[in-house]
């Protein structure tokens, strides 16, 4: 079942490599840079602990660092928190696997490479204009 809405994959400096959001209410770059010094921040605090979840009015976001990378997921604050983590788990996994720590050393810092990944996670990606349809 596809619970995820929207999906942010940073590099740990807050690079945004990769997003699928429906209604973007904030410019995409301004995003990672917010939740890449949110994730400093709480490991400051934290003594290493990253920031692993956090709710804004309807919805809830997780936040799993793997690596250099940050990836960050929302949903409906229906859903349970289990189910979200365990989606961004097989996301953030998928993405390792496609793009390893030895494909990044010839990569020229073009994001658009990444714009092919959204094929390889659809499963896992709620879409609300199909879910509305749906809905008639």
């Amino acid at each position: 079942m596809s619970i995820i809405q929207d999906i942010w994959i940073l590099s740990d400096t807050g690079t945004l490599l990769f997003n699928r959001v429906f209604e973007a209410q904030m410019e995409n770059q301004l995003f990672g840079a917010m939740m890449s010094a949110l994730n400093s921040f709480a490991e400051e605090l934290t003594e290493g602990e990253s920031l692993s979840n956090f709710e804004i009015s309807n919805k809830r976001f997780v936040i799993k660092k793997m690596g250099n990378y940050i990836f960050v997921a929302s949903c409906s604050k229906k859903v349970k928190d289990k189910k979200l983590s365990e989606s961004l788990e097989k996301i953030s996994r998928k993405f390792l696997e496609n793009y390893p720590d030895d494909w990044f050393k010839s990569w020229d810092c073009d994001i658009s490479v990444f714009e092919n990944f959204k094929t390889e996670i659809e499963d896992t990606l709620e879409n609300p204009v199909k879910k509305f349809w749906d809905g008639f």
